[in-house]
């Protein structure tokens, strides 16, 4: 595509947005050509000055259409970190589907990935646009893990994949919202849910499935587990759908793991008290006024931040453990993780795809060396439960 930029940070100003833009005035290659856009030239113009980049500034707004076609039109890759996005995504991604441009965002928000896909895939498999959702740590940790993890099995035979998180970090106030707002949301979330799992082509002589699990200890790792229903497994169950490798018969289960039982369960009851919370108003209205959107730690706590995700891989008498694992995962790796995608998506040499797609089936193997290059480690670890 003839297109004024290669890839262009849309929400720069706020606080993930800034570290995107940090890490894109860093590791861009030199010929390439980007650019900042927002509502605010002002504030872009000040980030732009702290950066000591000389790039364009764009001016777009989620509520006014017209600029994000110009948008949209003007550059290869958009990436987006304005949310949460069921209230702000939508009018971006109808302008790059339209306009056969790639798109990357950070969202975890699962009503709003499945509307989209209903509403947009089909037009933006007709331009050739890729729509890439769950560009940060949610969910390419877990998505691109588990692509690694199935590579190191027996290719033909029945594939099952447990995924083991464990995290020490402070989430974005972008990312609370977004969760506040989406346990809120069950039954719209379901309804969308079925709604695409109903437009989606059914597969032929293959089965793939994201399993549930429940509460157990496992010894291996010397953690308790607990079902995370978070979106991660859906993305992992997408690229299976798309990809053969992951073999006829392929399941995912997706686990948060704590060293303690105490701990354990008292996640579970926070958990289920704040989902009770979420859904009576005036409760939902003061859980969000806790913390603002672009609110985010120093750099000195950020630096202190980790996550790690173990995947324990089966295939008929062969089992895999591997182990995924990188710095503070709600800021500083996922400004990494979506500025790479973004850099795959304009100049890495890709499988064609088009649609709503996943980063293992847009980017796969080009994406893991670019992040394994970025410092995040992928590793196999052993054979042991």
């Amino acid at each position: 595509m003839e297109r004024s930029y290669d890839v262009v940070l849309m929400g720069a100003t706020g606080f993930t947005g800034g570290l995107t833009a940090a890490y894109l005035a860093e590791h861009m290659p030199a010929e390439g050509t980007w650019a900042l856009a927002g509502r605010d030239l002002d504030r872009l113009g000040a980030l732009r000055d702290r950066l000591g980049v000389d790039v364009p500034l764009l001016r777009a707004d989620v509520t006014d259409p017209d600029s994000l076609r110009e948008l949209a039109s003007s550059a290869r890759v958009v990436m987006t970190t304005v949310g949460p996005y069921l209230h702000y995504g939508e009018p971006l991604v109808a302008a790059c589907a339209e306009a056969g441009t790639d798109y990357v965002d950070l969202t975890g928000e699962q009503e709003f990935v499945d509307l989209m896909y209903t509403k947009y895939h089909e037009r933006a498999v007709e331009t050739g646009a890729r729509i890439v959702h769950a560009c940060g740590f949610d969910s390419i940790p877990h998505d691109l893990g588990v692509y690694f993890t199935i590579q190191r099995l027996p290719a033909g035979l029945p594939m099952h994949v447990r995924g083991y998180l464990r995290v020490d970090a402070t989430f974005s106030g972008g990312t609370y919202h977004s969760a506040i707002n989406a346990l809120s949301r069950g039954g719209e979330t379901k309804d969308a849910h079925r709604r695409r799992r109903k437009a989606e082509p059914s597969l032929r002589d293959r089965r793939v499935r994201a399993v549930a699990g429940r509460p157990h200890r496992n010894s291996g790792l010397g953690v308790w587990a607990l079902p995370l229903p978070t979106i991660d497994p859906e993305i992992v169950r997408r690229s299976a759908a798309a990809l053969d490798a992951y073999g006829p018969d392929f399941s995912y289960s997706h686990f948060v793991a704590m060293k303690r039982l105490p701990a354990a369960a008292g996640l579970v009851a926070g958990a289920a008290g704040l989902m009770t919370a979420t859904r009576i108003p005036p409760v939902r209205g003061w859980l969000l006024g806790r913390v603002k959107p672009g609110d985010g730690p120093s750099a000195e706590k950020r630096a202190k931040s980790w996550f790690s995700v173990h995947f324990i891989g089966e295939a008929g008498d062969q089992k895999i453990v591997t182990k995924v694992s990188g710095g503070d995962p709600g800021y500083d790796e996922t400004a990494k993780m979506l500025a790479e995608s973004a850099m795959s998506l304009a100049y890495d040499d890709l499988p064609k795809t088009a649609g709503q797609v996943t980063t293992a089936e847009a980017m796969g193997d080009a994406l893991l060396e670019r992040l394994q290059r970025a410092g995040l480690s992928f590793t196999v670890v052993g054979t042991r439960d």
